[in-house]
């Protein structure tokens, strides 16, 4: 039975990730493509693209919010209804962005809309990762914490995978006209469904062994965001300044470089779409890899190995990417996702680790939601305005030194992986 059980955790927990970021992806691919010209006035075409960039972000500044909200609800009720919450929160404002008409229909009303949608989409996100980190890892066997975290860890490249074939089956299919008429919303109208899906297994959990040991013996907060901030502050900056890695090294791959790639490059946007789902498998190889040497060797080794190569990453991305060439800017996007899987693969068991049950949903949320505004939420378009001044070496730089600064803050945390996961205060 106990068998059973921590398969079915292990699914829950991935596909909950898995459809979250496919919501959240198809915007990032739809900010890249087709965004712009659908809900801002006709400008210069680097202006709509950076206003569209300003819309992506808005959803990271939401997510922190989405962390401390949905946190501190999932350290009083619970991870299974606090989940299930941010899942329905996600799938609403993914299928009202599907369904919303653009500038020429309702004028500037059209992007305050999306605005506020994409905050919505922010918010259930920034309830989701903690939540399903803790499901995978509360319930993970002694010695096995990075093995099980891997699953909501692997949900994000799944789900960037289908929201590219989504594209790209859109792209192969329909004319340019008709998909920016239309066809670019469908992706958005389908997640209904798999959001339906999500559902259906969370409400088949029950509650994590550690959070219900926790409301037996009376050690829950009522202010879990105080007892946080009170005594586990530095881990929270230490924990999103090593996030940052993940988040840049991915939204500069999938986000900036299928701008560049389609616009100015020249590349066709189904080559290049074809080009990330090849990248998006080294991600997904890297993931369980990484998160199994975390467990024999520590998380801390093997997340200096990557933000060390990840560093060197930044300095290869000027000639691979301005050779135009498909072979080179695919071996750049396959070694930034790889990267990215191999850095991002441990915390889904090093970040809970760095917090105590009682705290550990607002905690290791907030952590990991703080490091998609530094390492995300503007990713796109301070790479755009780099290359628009001084040129596409300075967007490698600027991978670099993100990479520098979270190989800086992992040095300066603690070890996790044969810590007491059961603390409670």
């Amino acid at each position: 039975m106990q068998k059973i059980s921590t398969v079915r955790v292990a699914f829950a927990s991935f596909i909950g990730t898995a459809i979250e970021f496919y919501d959240f992806y198809i915007y990032a691919m739809a900010s890249a493509l087709v965004i712009g010209s659908v809900f801002f006035p006709a400008s210069d075409p680097d202006i709509q693209t950076l206003n569209a960039f300003l819309t992506f972000g808005i959803a990271f500044i939401a997510r922190p919010l989405g962390a401390i909200v949905f946190g501190h609800f999932g350290d009083i009720v619970g991870r299974k209804a606090t989940l299930a919450a941010s899942l329905l929160l996600m799938g609403v404002s993914t299928l009202l962005i599907g369904v919303l008409p653009g500038y020429d229909q309702l004028g500037t009303t059209a992007a305050i809309l999306l605005c506020i949608l994409r905050f919505g989409q922010g918010l259930g996100l920034g309830g989701e990762w903690g939540g399903a980190a803790l499901l995978a890892t509360e319930y993970a066997p002694a010695g096995k914490r990075g093995w099980f975290g891997m699953f909501p860890q692997l949900g994000p490249s799944i789900g960037f995978l289908l929201a590219t074939l989504s594209f790209l089956l859109l792209s192969l299919c329909l004319s340019d006209e008709v998909f920016k008429l239309w066809g670019w919303r469908l992706p958005f109208i389908a997640s209904a469904v798999l959001v339906v899906v999500g559902l259906y297994v969370r409400f088949k959990l029950t509650e994590t062994p550690a959070f219900a040991a926790a409301l037996a013996q009376h050690r829950t907060h009522k202010a879990p965001m105080k007892h946080l901030v009170c005594g586990h502050l530095s881990a929270v900056v230490l924990g999103a300044l090593a996030m940052t890695v993940c988040y840049n090294l991915f939204y500069t791959a999938t986000v900036f470089c299928l701008s560049y790639g389609t616009k100015t490059l020249n590349i066709p946007r189904t080559d290049f779409l074809m080009m990330l789902c090849v990248a998006v498998l080294f991600m997904a190889l890297a993931t369980p890899i990484s998160a199994a040497l975390s467990d024999r060797f520590g998380r801390r080794p093997v997340l200096l190995t990557a933000c060390l190569l990840a560093v060197l990453t930044g300095f290869a991305l000027h000639p691979l990417m301005a050779s135009g060439s498909v072979v080179q800017v695919t071996v750049f996007l396959s070694i930034a996702l790889l990267l990215m899987g191999a850095s991002f693969a441990p915390m889904g068991a090093f970040l809970p680790e760095q917090f105590p049950v009682a705290v550990r949903y607002t905690g290791a949320g907030l952590s990991y939601q703080l490091g998609g505004i530094m390492g995300a939420s503007t990713a796109p378009f301070v790479s755009q305005l780099l290359v628009d001044k001084g040129g596409l070496v300075w967007v490698g730089y600027y991978v670099s030194a993100m990479a520098a600064l979270s190989f800086a803050a992992v040095l300066a945390m603690r070890e996790t992986h044969q810590s007491n996961f059961s603390q409670v205060a």
